[in-house]
């Protein structure tokens, strides 16, 4: 029993095999290529950007079938050849039958993300030892579609292949659609993308969508071709979550037309696209060179233009990096990279610059001595004019940030007492001003129309509990919300839908999802960027965490964060034009994270901070 494990380890072991710059690379051997190992000269760091070009040159190649194989070693060499770098499986079709090796489409079905590679189990299906059926059993943690969006799913994964003879060898002729891999291998494999689209307005923002880019995060393959692959999922068009609410520049149909992109030597991108956007105008197809701009450069920082072209090589239009930046995807989110605002102990509204060691008072209402006492605060983007709600909870304010602001009259009043209350208020990128009523016998969402016109009923379907916390994207389709059910409080994404009838615009929340489905209690959360959320909570059982969280639900590659407890609040830019600083409240206090520091405490009294938004 012992010998026959053994056995298989050696023979799983030998299924994979590494390349790299050309070079054969065997467990434990010296990469080929190297005449010898230097004994003299300097000693050069090399950074991060060097390390990620070196690792994209390294490939791992499957081995095809050996002859003579059984059932359970066939099945487990052809996990292998799928976790491979092939470009078209090319190795994992030589486990299947004739029959099945072209028809087998590997993209065709989900993506199924296990917790370990699959368990394989064989059991003969006749007694004449003519064909077998292996049986793969796993915990399944992700899908990830056809359009590659990733979604996280716990189940019990359990899925058969079917396996016979073909010409004397033991050959696959029956599995499910789709690619299974465990959680270290789809790591290693894929990458997260950020495609981009036009955020759908409606008439609540008239011109205003054609000009604003939504993140749209999908998992692709690193490395296989990845700006062919990139450009050609940009023309998929959004995925079906974001699809509501988001369009694409391109005609319906286009393609393009070379095989294989890439930047040349002068930055830029240039793409031969089919017949299909021959017609385009300059406008429109200048947005669709800000599509592709955007979601390349977010993989690769040196393409400064996207050029176009119909398929004869001519140029439709061309788009450089200066002139795109009025389609930046943070255009609406706010200048304040490095302005952050807070409640101090006398309840007011101060600021706080990363360069500054003490907060100042603002002016205006909300940082007089004689006006409101606040319990949270919001900045609109352009940081001009402020949301309040009083410390009791019962009343939201909007005031200008300049002296002699007048306070005026609260704009939403809570109706379920002060038990409940209003949660904290959140601006978009539209000028517009949400905030929820925490009414137990009567919970809503509103939205005030430029941050001053009369609330706005948002529903929300299917909302399984109320509503606690809110922030809402800068791209105003988006908002992120914390879900309270008896003691338990969920994070939930949704997307914003606009719909107009008898004349009348109308919103809702839509097919909310859950993005940190992993965290058994979610305390705080703030947008940190165009597909990212920073998150304080906790699993179960464990002890209360700050990190980044993708939304859509993967955990981020961002770095990890400095080890923080007893958070209660948090704050952090969707800027991306620095990396800006995070701020907390902590144990009734103010503490702040720069960039390449630890956790300093700004204030010992102090609570809800916040970026502008």
């Amino acid at each position: 029993m012992g010998a026959e494990r053994n056995r298989r380890r050696r023979a799983l072991g030998s299924r994979r095999r590494t390349a790299g710059f050309g070079a054969l690379v065997v467990s434990g051997a010296l990469l080929a290529g190297c005449a010898s190992m230097p004994d003299s000269g300097e000693v050069r760091p090399v950074d991060s950007s060097q390390r990620a070009d070196a690792d994209s040159q390294v490939r791992v190649y499957g081995v095809a079938p050996h002859k003579g194989e059984r059932p359970q070693e066939l099945v487990t060499g052809f996990l292998e050849a799928i976790t491979s770098d092939d470009p078209d499986y090319g190795t994992a079709r030589m486990y299947l039958a004739k029959s099945k090796q072209r028809e087998w489409d590997p993209a065709g079905g989900d993506t199924v993300v296990l917790a370990e590679p699959p368990q394989v189990h064989v059991e003969r299906a006749d007694d004449r030892d003519q064909d077998y059926v292996v049986t793969l059993i796993g915990k399944q943690v992700a899908r990830i579609d056809p359009k590659h969006a990733y979604k996280p799913e716990e189940a019990t994964y359990k899925e058969r292949i079917h396996v016979a003879r073909e010409r004397g060898e033991w050959r696959i002729d029956a599995l499910p659609s789709g690619l299974v891999l465990g959680v270290a291998d789809f790591q290693r494999i894929y990458r997260s993308v950020n495609k981009y689209y036009f955020a759908e307005l409606g008439t609540s923002a008239p011109g205003k969508g054609r000009e604003i880019l939504v993140a749209d995060p999908v998992y692709l393959r690193k490395r296989i071709d990845p700006v062919t692959s990139t450009v050609n999922a940009v023309l998929d068009g959004p995925t079906n979550w974001l699809d509501p609410v988001a369009a694409t520049a391109f005609p319906t149909g286009t393609k393009v037309v070379d095989q294989r992109l890439s930047v040349d030597d002068s930055n830029a991108l240039k793409i031969r696209l089919n017949g299909k956007a021959a017609g385009t105008n300059q406008e429109q197809c200048r947005r669709m060179a800000a599509q592709l701009l955007y979601t390349v450069q977010d993989q690769s920082a040196k393409v400064s233009q996207v050029v176009l072209q119909r398929e004869n090589g001519s140029q439709l239009c061309s788009l450089a990096r200066e002139d795109a930046r009025k389609y930046a995807p943070d255009q609406v989110a706010g200048r304040g990279a490095d302005q952050q605002y807070f409640v101090d102990a006398q309840h007011r509204m101060v600021s706080l610059a990363d360069g500054d060691e003490e907060p100042r008072r603002v002016p205006g209402p909300f940082g007089s001595d004689n006006a409101l006492q606040l319990r949270s605060v919001a900045v609109d983007r352009k940081e001009q004019r402020a949301a309040g709600v009083a410390n009791n909870g019962q009343a939201l304010y909007v005031t200008g940030m300049e002296a002699g602001a007048s306070l005026g009259d609260p704009r939403v009043t809570a109706r379920g007492g002060v038990k409940s209350g209003l949660t904290a208020p959140s601006w978009d990128g539209l000028g517009d001003l949400w905030v929820a009523d925490q009414d137990p016998d009567r919970p809503r969402l509103l939205r005030l129309p430029g941050g001053t016109g009369s609330p706005e009923e948002v529903q929300v379907p299917r909302l399984d509990g109320r509503i606690t916390g809110l922030r809402v994207a800068a791209d105003g389709v988006r908002v992120a919300l914390l879900v309270t059910k008896g003691d338990r409080t969920s994070l939930k994404l949704g997307r914003v839908e606009r719909r107009v009838s008898a004349g009348r615009l109308s919103l809702s929340v839509q097919e909310l999802r859950s993005v940190a489905p992993r965290l058994e209690q979610v305390d705080a959360v703030s947008w940190a960027g165009g597909s990212r959320l920073l998150v304080a909570g906790n699993e179960q059982g464990g002890l209360q965490q700050l990190q980044y969280v993708d939304t859509d639900g993967s955990l981020s590659n961002a770095s990890a964060l400095p080890g923080i407890t007893g958070v209660r609040g948090v704050a952090a830019s969707e800027s991306a034009a620095k990396a800006p600083a995070l701020v907390a409240e902590r144990d009734g206090g103010i503490v702040r994270l720069l960039p390449d520091s630890n956790w300093k405490l700004v204030t010992k009294e102090g609570s809800a901070p916040v970026y502008p938004g």
